[in-house]
């Protein structure tokens, strides 16, 4: 049974494509749950909307992670965090912790998602990688600091 995506579904395809299912997964999950609609002969044109819609909707994404890359470009954090006599963490510092050093030493929106980092178990400098958008990332430094007490 065809069917035309009204949102984008993992696996499936992506908003406005014309996509083959079983009957059951289209009337009994697609359908009801609002994500898709059944073919009919002049859904084509509907499809072509849908897809430019998203191809602009992309673009103007696209557009604005590469203005927020530029002012990320390079940037450094910095974290604080208990430790022991040697420098290893009591803990870890990890994506959480970075997102939250950028929201407020930067001052940028970054989601915890989007920062891709191994959990730092030592004091020092590490990088980390933003991942604003598919197809845009940038890379920064967190240096890890002995917390005063």
């Amino acid at each position: 049974m065809k069917v035309l995506l009204r949102s984008d579904v993992d696996g499936l395809g992506k908003t406005g494509s014309i996509v083959n299912v079983a009957r059951g997964y289209a009337r009994n999950f697609l359908v009801p749950q609002g994500l898709a609609v059944i073919a009919t002969e002049g859904m084509a044109a509907q499809a072509e909307a849908m897809q430019q819609k998203r191809a602009l909707q992309s673009a103007a994404d696209k557009e604005s992670a590469e203005t927020l890359a530029s002012s990320l470009s390079d940037c450094a954090v910095t974290v604080s965090a208990k430790t022991s006599d040697e420098g290893r963490l009591f803990g870890s510092v990890g994506s959480a912790e970075i997102s939250e050093a950028i929201v407020t030493q930067i001052g940028a929106q970054i989601e915890q998602r989007q920062i891709k980092v191994e959990l730092i178990k030592d004091v020092g400098s590490h990088s980390f990688e933003i991942e604003i958008h598919p197809e845009v990332s940038v890379s920064g430094t967190v240096e890890v600091v002995s917390e005063e007490s």
